[in-house]
C-alpha cells in the first residue's frame, strides 16, 4: 500500500488549527518538522505547550512569539486514494485562506509509519510526577507515574495541548477512591493516567470500534487491566461516577451535558477539553443547567473547562 504525504508551513499561532483541519480531512498522523526538514522533537513542543516541563527548561526554538520558530512544516500521512484537491480545497476553507504556504504533496513507499513516527516521539512530563513515554525507553524517572504509550490509529498520545490539559488536571487532583469515566478515550490514555494514578475505576467509553480495540492494547501494555473497563457509550447503563473527563469536540461535548449530568453522583466533577477559545462560552452555558462552571484553563487556541455538579444535576 502507498501513502501520501501532505505538508504545509504555518506559524506557531495557527499550528493547531492547521493539525485539526489536517486531521478533519482524514489524516492518519501528524509530525512537526522545521522549514529545513529537521525533525522538531517533542521536547520542543513545551514551548507550543507551556506548563508541562521543569521551569528550567530552556526555549529550544529561537526567534517568534515566545521564543518559536516563525515557521514550521506541519506534515499529514494520508492512505492512498484519496482526492487531494479535495484535501486542499477542505484546508483552505478550514484555514479561511486562498493558499496554503509551502503547500507539498509527496507519494510514498509502504511502511510502518506509526513506528517510523516515533523516531520523533519521546518522554513528555505533565505536572510534577506523571510521565507519558514511547515503548522503548527508559523512564526518565523510574520513580514517578509512567505511562507507556505508542502512536497508532487512536487520537491521544499526550502531545496535543488538549490532552496535555487533562492529563495535568487529572496529575493535579486527588484521585484515589474516585471513580472515573474518560468519554471519548481514543487512545485510552486519559484513562490509564487515571488508573495509574489511584481511581477505583474507570470506564473508558468510545464509539469508535478501531479505538475500543487500541485502548484495550494501551490498557493491557500499561497493566491497569483490572482497573479500567472498555466499552461503547450505549453500554455504560446505569454507572455513575465522581469523575468525567471528555477530550473531544465543542459541539459533541454540548450535546452531552445532559448524558454527563446524568452519569455522575451529587458532586461529582466534569473536565471539558477540546475546546477552542472562541467555543468556551458556548460550552459552559450548556453545562450551567446542571453544574457550576470555572473559568477555563487556557493553551492557546485551546481550553480545558471544569465543573462540579449541583444537587439537582440529574439528567433532564
Amino acid at each position: 500500500m502507498a501513502w501520501l504525504q501532505i505538508s504545509l508551513i504555518s506559524d506557531p499561532d495557527n499550528l493547531e488549527r492547521v493539525e485539526e483541519a489536517l486531521t478533519e480531512a482524514g489524516a492518519l498522523a501528524i509530525t512537526l518538522m522545521h522549514p529545513d526538514g529537521k525533525p522538531f522533537l517533542i521536547e520542543e513542543s513545551r514551548r507550543l505547550n507551556p506548563g508541562n516541563g521543569p521551569e528550567e527548561s530552556p526555549p529550544l526554538l529561537k526567534g517568534g512569539k515566545g521564543g518559536l520558530s516563525p515557521r514550521i512544516r506541519i506534515t499529514g500521512l494520508f492512505a492512498s486514494g484519496l482526492d487531494i484537491d479535495s484535501v486542499v480545497r477542505h484546508l483552505m476553507s478550514a484555514l479561511k485562506t486562498d493558499s496554503l504556504p509551502g503547500l507539498e504533496v509527496e507519494s510514498l513507499e509502504d511502511r510502518n509509519w506509526a513506528l517510523a513516527w516515533m523516531d520523533h516521539f519521546r518522554p513528555m512530563p505533565f505536572g510534577k510526577r506523571l510521565w507519558v513515554c514511547p515503548e522503548g525507553y527508559d523512564f526518565p524517572d523510574p520513580y514517578a507515574v509512567n505511562i507507556v504509550m505508542n502512536p497508532g490509529q487512536a487520537f491521544g498520545t499526550g502531545t496535543h495541548p488538549t490532552t496535555a490539559l487533562c492529563l495535568e488536571w487529572l496529575e493535579g487532583v486527588g484521585l484515589e477512591d474516585l471513580d472515573v469515566i474518560d468519554y471519548g478515550c481514543g487512545s485510552g490514555i486519559l484513562a490509564i493516567a487515571a488508573a495509574r494514578l489511584g481511581a477505583r475505576h474507570v470506564w473508558a467509553v468510545d464509539d469508535d470500534p478501531q479505538a475500543l480495540l487500541t485502548a484495550q492494547e494501551n490498557v493491557r501494555r500499561n497493566g491497569v487491566d483490572a482497573a479500567v473497563s472498555i466499552l461503547p457509550p450505549e453500554s455504560l447503563g446505569g454507572v455513575q461516577a465522581d469523575v468525567i473527563v471528555a477530550n473531544i469536540l465543542a459541539r459533541p461535548l454540548i450535546v452531552l451535558a445532559p448524558r454527563f449530568a446524568g452519569l455522575l453522583h451529587p458532586n461529582g466533577r466534569v473536565v471539558l477539553s477540546g475546546i477552542l477559545q472562541e467555543q468556551a462560552d458556548e460550552v459552559a452555558q450548556a453545562y450551567g443547567a446542571w453544574f457550576h462552571m470555572e473559568p477555563p484553563v487556557t493553551r492557546d487556541p485551546w481550553v480545558r473547562i471544569e465543573g462540579n455538579s449541583t444537587p439537582d444535576h440529574t439528567e433532564t
